[in-house]
């Protein structure tokens, strides 16, 4: 009888620009399983932001903010809240950490639940909403991620709840699959700062001057950009190392390669390592930060990041035993099937979207 009472779900999603540019491919599988299920969804994105490739089924779009001057905030608040309304959501998404207070503001003014995505680790000069009223549950994506949570706000740890990022494995690997072409290294990582590659491109150097043939592609961007071709005209690497934007589709660019390499520790999940895993890559990174999906000698192979003879060591591994590497890639692609797939985070997804309606109706809460 309380199933056949129950309003159907009706979800907005709530996106940051750092959403739509690092985890673009797990929206979209979003949006793909709530169309399957007939969940209606609004989606409030930054005015800039390009959903165009990612909308999947009968998706509504809400810009915000629709005109980004200080003094005109107030006002778009309270349109948005207006249009939402007007969609009658019975859940809200936040699908990022930095756009929680604006939730939290909607979710009091429309008296409704909302799910709290944090991809990151936490640092104490970025706290949460010194409210979290309406919040129903905090997801996180890693383990790592639900310990830094509790151990900052011990007093949210009771809503933490892991929902591991779904990906679509490809039946074969990539890794070393055409004996013919030139072994290729990816690696994708801001250039915010050209000391994170140091080690890295002089590894590179090293091998190269050791005679082994290979490329290798950087995907990203960032401020220090300029540095950081300096950096490979410095070390004579301008014809071996090339630099490429983020290209959509991700999986396209990474699955052009045999190994993908995380330079640095991220102290957020890295969804380019996971759709990497997925397409069946080799890799090679570092641990610290947020690496639940690296475990050294089976999903990937485990370098010092401040040591470049310890890059050389595991990369020299790769390129000269392949089916060793592809046994790691295997092995990644293993992984994910058993701990990644998209069917579980939709399901799960769902039901914490029911459990938030719930909830919020609970006298206890």
């Amino acid at each position: 009888m309380n199933n056949l009472k129950r309003k159907p779900l009706r979800v907005a999603l709530i996106v940051s620009e750092r959403t739509l540019a690092e985890y673009s491919m797990s929206l979209e599988y979003l949006l793909v399983g709530l169309a399957d299920e007939s969940v209606p969804v609004v989606l409030v994105c930054p005015p800039a932001g390009n959903v165009d490739s990612i909308i999947c089924g009968p998706v509504e779009v809400l810009r915000h903010p629709p005109v980004d001057l200080p003094l005109a905030e107030r006002l778009g608040r309270n349109m948005l809240a207006e249009l939402l309304a007007k969609f009658e959501p019975t859940v809200l998404h936040c699908l990022c950490q930095s756009r929680a207070p604006l939730v939290e503001w909607l979710a009091l003014r429309l008296d409704l639940p909302y799910i709290l995505t944090v991809n990151s680790l936490q640092k104490r000069r970025r706290p949460f909403p010194p409210s979290l009223e309406h919040c129903a549950r905090i997801v996180v994506p890693a383990q790592t991620v639900a310990a830094s949570i509790a151990g900052f706000h011990p007093q949210f740890a009771e809503r933490i709840e892991q929902i591991n990022l779904g990906t679509f494995v490809a039946e074969t690997s990539r890794c070393f699959s055409s004996p013919s072409r030139t072994a290729t290294i990816v690696a994708a990582h801001p250039l915010d700062n050209a000391d994170d590659f140091e080690n890295l491109f002089g590894a590179i150097r090293h091998i190269s001057l050791d005679g082994y043939e290979f490329m290798t592609v950087v995907m990203g961007g960032g401020r220090d950009e300029s540095q950081v071709h300096k950096l490979l005209a410095a070390l004579g690497l301008l014809q071996t190392v090339t630099i490429v934007p983020r290209l959509r589709p991700v999986r396209s660019v990474l699955a052009a390669g045999d190994i993908f390499v995380r330079p640095q520790p991220s102290s957020a999940f890295d969804p380019f390592l996971l759709e990497a895993m997925s397409v069946g890559v080799a890799v090679a990174a570092c641990k610290g930060g947020v690496d639940d999906l690296i475990v050294d000698g089976e999903t990937a192979l485990v370098f010092d990041p401040g040591d470049e003879l310890s890059i050389v060591t595991v990369l020299k591994q790769l390129l000269g035993k392949r089916e060793f590497a592809r046994k790691i890639a295997a092995a990644g692609q293993e992984y994910l099937r058993k701990n990644h797939s998209v069917s579980n985070m939709i399901s799960a997804t769902l039901q914490t979207y029911r459990n938030a309606e719930q909830w919020h109706k609970s006298p206890d809460r």
